[in-house]
């Protein structure tokens, strides 16, 4: 799975980037690769379980075709025109920055620390991505609109993240989700509901996508008919919102494949992919594979991506190891004005310092890996 580690920040507490239902993810995964537990959320609307890891290990890699190694004809522009990691965004940005995290709880709790000045100015003040991973159907309007109309008073675009798809992480560390299908229409139902009318990012159910070949192929087909309902539903109550589906990452399925399943799962009625989630693939790998997706998927030619940047500065450990691993750093800041042809933003989706696992319970705050990640070690 892509490796999200499992934070849950409710609204009240934050994990990072800021889940307001619950958490969850994996390695190939998004969870696998920082969100084996959950999601790992920068910050949660509600207490929920941990955002996925990003293990590298939950799914078997594929090795990369050769398309993978150039942009497809699609966009204009190499791979490499991504910025460098750390590279910071151009001032102002108009992403929001949630009031609340387990980060910005930390730092406001110890001034004193010699590490919180660094923690706060180059995480904490950074915007991040919102996760929704409780399906209770009854709670979810109330919390998405609290994140939307804070950040439409600011001006500004909110990230969020729907985590509720039933069989979630594959039984895995970010197990969970809503009981069945039918339960989760109406949870979807009711987080649209709490969208509001202002511009929204959605980053529709990680690994969702990617990590289906765990599911008999029936159960994939309601997954994807599933997928492709939130969308519409998600599109028609906010006109402006902005969805992506997940395309896994570079070293998880070869493009045709994710493809092929994005296809089935309506991602061409949505506005592209968003892939890296809680992993550490390079920026330019990233842009590379997306590229070579959306070419294989077809659809309107107005399709984008989105890439995970929060721990990618040093690209993934040579050894394959997804659970915090040393040597990391953090990648370019958040941003909607990334200057790549085809890309629409780079995100903090899962927020830097959350544990995997390793370095604490997986998806609470860890100050210790938050500021190596900020210092920027070299890579090992």
């Amino acid at each position: 799975m892509v490796a999200v580690a499992a934070a849950v920040a409710a609204l009240g507490t934050v994990s990072g980037t800021m889940s307001a239902l619950g958490a969850g993810h994996g390695a190939n995964s998004a969870a696998s690769a920082s969100r084996s537990p959950g999601v790992s959320r920068s910050t949660e609307a509600a207490p929920g379980p941990p955002a996925p890891t990003a293990r590298s290990t939950r799914a078997p890699k594929v090795p990369k075709s050769p398309a993978t190694s150039a942009p497809s004809t699609r966009t204009g522009g190499p791979p490499t025109s991504a910025p460098a990691a750390g590279t910071r965004a151009a001032a102002p940005d108009r992403l929001y920055r949630p009031a609340g995290s387990r980060v910005a709880d930390w730092v406001a709790a110890h001034p004193e620390d010699p590490r919180t000045a660094v923690i706060a100015a180059r995480v904490a003040d950074r915007p991040a991505a919102v996760w929704f991973t409780d399906p209770t159907v009854s709670a979810v309007t109330a919390r998405v609109a609290a994140v939307t109309s804070a950040a439409r008073a600011r001006g500004r675009v909110p990230v969020v993240v729907p985590y509720a798809i039933p069989g979630r992480d594959c039984g895995g560390a970010s197990q969970g989700g809503a009981p069945d299908i039918a339960a989760y229409d109406r949870w979807i139902d009711a987080f649209a509901a709490g969208l509001g009318t202002g511009e929204v990012i959605v980053i529709l159910e990680p690994d969702s996508i990617a990590q289906s070949g765990c599911l008999p192929s029936g159960a994939r087909a309601e997954r994807f008919a599933a997928l492709a309902r939130a969308g519409r539903v998600l599109k028609s109550a906010d006109p402006r919102a902005r969805v992506y589906y997940d395309a896994g990452h570079s070293g998880w399925n070869p493009p045709a494949r994710q493809a092929a399943w994005l296809r089935q799962a309506g991602a061409t009625a949505g506005d592209g992919v968003f892939s890296n989630v809680a992993n550490f693939r390079t920026t330019s790998d990233e842009i590379a594979y997306d590229r070579d997706v959306l070419a294989d998927l077809g659809g309107s030619a107005g399709l984008g991506a989105v890439v995970d940047t929060s721990r990618n500065g040093n690209g993934p450990p040579a050894d394959g190891a997804w659970c915090d691993p040393p040597g990391r750093r953090l990648g370019a800041a958040p941003t909607l004005d990334t200057g790549v042809a085809g890309v629409d933003a780079y995100l903090w989706v899962k927020l830097p310092g959350e544990s995997d696992g390793c370095r604490g319970a997986a998806g609470t705050f860890s100050p210790s890996y938050a500021y190596e990640l900020a210092l920027g070690s070299p890579s090992s």
